[in-house]
């Protein structure tokens, strides 16, 4: 019988690019790893598209954000997350989900409107949490 995935939830406003790149990531890494974890995100208020430029720099790494799009936060999907993560509530602080949700921050930058560096930049923040997430929860030593 196979393990109940752990269902990671990340969540932004706009749920456009740095809640959907953490999602990619995570989707990518643990089926990679062969790791029971379903990565999964929202936002407060979805927006209409996910940022093209959070699409190319996830392709560059050839990870494929194709059929994703923003999804708007529910109770019920908090609900069934194992574990919650904002990505940066300075953002946008009357938005902000850890005002209603238990979670933990990320503090990332939002990568709206940002040049391809920066939000390349942004792409290795989330790699890199993503992968110590997966690490913790997979019980390995840092």
């Amino acid at each position: 019988m196979s393990e109940t995935p752990k269902r990671i939830l990340f969540v932004c406003v706009h749920n456009a690019g740095r809640s959907q790149m953490a999602e990619a990531f995570t989707n990518h890494l643990a089926k990679a790893k062969g790791s029971p974890v379903l990565g999964l995100s929202a936002g407060t208020e979805a927006g209409s598209r996910i940022n093209p430029i959070a699409v190319e720099v996830m392709g560059e790494l050839g990870i494929s954000m194709a059929g994703q799009a923003p999804k708007q936060l529910t109770q019920e999907l908090a609900d069934s997350a194992t574990r919650i993560i904002t990505m940066g509530c300075g953002v946008d602080a009357t938005s902000c989900p850890a005002r209603i949700h238990l979670s933990e921050d990320w503090g990332l930058d939002d990568p709206a409107g940002q040049p391809i560096e920066k939000v390349r930049e942004i792409r290795d923040q989330i790699r890199g949490r993503v992968e110590a997430l997966l690490a913790e929860l997979a019980g390995e030593k840092p």
